[in-house]
């Protein structure tokens, strides 16, 4: 081999040490992963975090994935499904050998396909080949995505070649639905195509296991660059937003001011959305603010293996999102709401930034790897942000008292709630959740929450959070460790030797649970009111903004508008229950793009045209559209 080559192939293996896959802009449901397939992506997305959390890996193997459809994990499922070996992978556990880990698992699921086909072979009648062949191609999935970025043509060939072998099989006509009789000897000839690429790029002797991800040298040897491939998330992630929907309170909406009329704010709303203000793997996933913080609040269903804990929270200083920043810690975070923001600073669970604008940067460029944003971003995205309120709660005033609404239980919690405790320093609850100040005091503070990283750390202080709304942003504590409201009312009285008694502890838990009430927590939809109007209401009035910067000639701010926009707005079309009416959306996104696309070009007339008619076109869509 010559040293070009070498070279070409080491620098591929360090190109692939991330997981990879297909990127999206919206999540999407995907089908259920057959228990080895899982594994496999498991193990290539968590064995390239750093450092390997390999109780997490080993997991992998031995347990279903997080929302698996099947009830056996991998190791059992194959005990069962196969007869292969599977010695090598425990080993490799074992040992925590990652190396060894990725090669023994790659070489697995392509012997596993193998063993499938030679089911399907040898089966005696089509519905058993059908079947043979079918699970074979969902394990084939492990690959096929990594094949098809890395190496288009020999994708397009294998795919062609699972179709043909599966009509081989004559399945189809057995199930009625007009296939053509078996045919073995194409079953063969599909057959022999797939497992020889198998042979040449999964199962070579010399498989090293960081290229394990798709081996193929002769790709190299052709083109002389190395293979980018997109980024992905393994089984069991959750992106999807929390339901039902979290109801958004803005201060300006409040008092009756359109945000069309506010275009730093609408351009915040919109950044606010957008993956294009981050980069690596959350821009290529699509993951933007509102991924995690649902319409200011918190998405109780994001879950990343390997980078959260349970839902709602995520390591954010991990390996996954910027290597850069990883601090090398298993720390993830219970997901902070972002309601009432401009009332609760200073920011970050342990307080450690004293202004919106620089935790925003931080999210921004150390959290997701994303490029220095400018002047303009941060100020619209902090300007859209400020004008997130808590949620109204007919039970509580302004100056943190209750109402004639509230329930006695919570009145009676309310005297214990101002007590000052002697295992609190003669402090009350109220002492650092100040009612008046709407139950925070802006401070961070150690109360024994936070395990010493080493002894004598002082680094255990977290910020004071508010009460309001935490009705529904369970879990509690900066970890999600307290499930209820109550566990968190049980914690201080266990830890800090309170002494309460049950009923106390009740109306304590009912005192907390009425401050943290709101009067309507969630959007309401109905036949008027769908999640496509909203979205479809929201993103024309993103694209207003377009009114102030086209006319300042403004590329770089336009084109992250007109690439959010259309994409979402394509994407948005596929919840429409008006179905006649899609065409026309798909083309008013089309419209948006051929903006960005006339900007690209520096043809400032033609970008102005296809804006006044997008807006056109918007207003005409508006009122049939749904």
């Amino acid at each position: 081999m010559s040293r070009h080559l070498q070279r070409a192939i080491l620098s591929m293996i360090i190109t692939l040490s991330v997981m990879v896959g297909p990127s999206m802009g919206t999540p999407a449901k995907e089908a259920p992963w057959l228990p080895e397939a899982a594994a496999y992506r498991l193990t290539l997305f968590l064995g390239n975090l750093a450092p390997v959390p390999w109780e997490k890996v080993e997991k992998a193997w031995k347990e279903p994935y997080r929302g698996s459809d099947y009830s056996a994990g991998a190791f059992d499922w194959l005990g069962r499904e196969s007869t292969l070996d599977l010695d090598a992978i425990k080993s490799a556990l074992a040992t925590e050998d990652r190396h060894a880990l990725f090669a023994s698992a790659t070489r697995l699921i392509a012997l596993r396909i193998d063993e499938e086909l030679d089911v399907a072979l040898t089966a005696n009648d089509p519905s058993t080949s059908g079947q043979a062949v079918a699970r074979a191609k969902e394990i084939y999935r492990a690959f096929a995505d990594h094949i098809k970025a890395a190496d288009p043509a020999s994708a397009r060939s294998l795919g062609r070649a699972w179709l043909e072998l599966m009509n081989a099989t004559g399945s189809a006509r057995v199930l009625g639905a007009g296939g053509v009789e078996q045919n073995t000897e194409v079953m063969l000839a599909a057959r022999n195509e797939i497992s020889s690429y198998l042979a040449a790029n999964y199962l070579v002797a010399d498989l090293t296991p960081r290229a394990t991800l798709t081996a193929l040298p002769e790709l190299i040897a052709r083109t002389g660059q190395p293979v980018t491939l997109p980024a992905a998330l393994p089984p069991g992630t959750d992106l999807f937003d929390q339901d039902p929907l979290p109801l958004l309170v803005l201060n300006f909406e409040e008092q009756g001011i359109d945000e069309a009329d506010l275009p730093l704010i609408a351009y915040g709303d919109m950044l606010f959305d957008s993956a294009n203000i981050f980069g690596g793997p959350a821009k290529e996933l699509g993951i933007a603010c509102s991924t995690c913080h649902n319409r200011s609040d918190i998405n109780q269903r994001f879950f990343i293996p390997g980078a959260s804990h349970q839902p709602g929270a995520v390591d954010v200083d991990g390996a996954f999102f910027n290597p850069m920043f990883n601090d090398r810690r298993d720390d993830p975070i219970d997901i902070p709401s972002l309601r009432g923001l401009r009332f609760t600073g200073p920011y970050g669970r342990d307080g450690r930034f004293g202004s919106i604008r620089n935790f925003t940067r931080n999210v921004i460029v150390n959290e997701f790897a994303g490029e220095e944003p400018t002047p303009l971003i941060l100020d619209a995205l902090v300007a859209y942000m400020t004008e997130f309120d808590f949620l109204p709660n007919s039970m509580v005033t302004g100056e943190g008292q209750l109402t004639d609404a509230a329930p006695e239980a919570a009145r009676r919690g309310e005297t214990l709630f101002n007590q000052p405790f002697d295992g609190m320093g003669d402090q009350s609850c109220a002492s650092c959740h100040t009612p008046s100040g709407n139950f925070l005091d802006r401070k961070s503070h150690d109360i024994g929450s936070v395990a010493p990283a080493y002894d004598g750390s002082l680094a255990g202080a977290m910020d004071t959070p508010t009460l309001l709304g935490t009705v529904y942003t369970a879990p509690y504590f900066h970890d999600g460790s307290l499930p209820t409201l109550a566990s968190v009312v049980e914690w201080f009285n266990d830890t800090k030797g309170l002494g309460l008694t049950e009923a106390e502890l009740s109306d304590l838990t009912a005192y907390l649970e009425t401050v943290g009430a709101a009067d309507e927590p969630y959007e309401t939809f109905d036949a008027a009111n769908t999640p496509f109007r909203l979205a479809f209401a929201e993103l024309t009035t993103f694209a207003s903004t377009l009114d102030t910067l086209l006319p300042k000639r403004d590329a770089k701010h336009i084109l992250i508008l007109t690439d959010t926009v259309a994409t979402d707005l394509a994407a948005d079309a596929g919840t429409m229950a008006n179905l006649s009416a899609r065409p026309e959306i798909y083309a008013l996104a089309n419209k948006l793009t051929e903006v960005g696309t006339a900007v690209r070009g520096e043809d400032w007339a033609s970008a102005l045209t296809n804006w006044n008619q997008f807006k056109e076109d918007a207003t005409a869509l508006e009122e049939r559209a749904y």
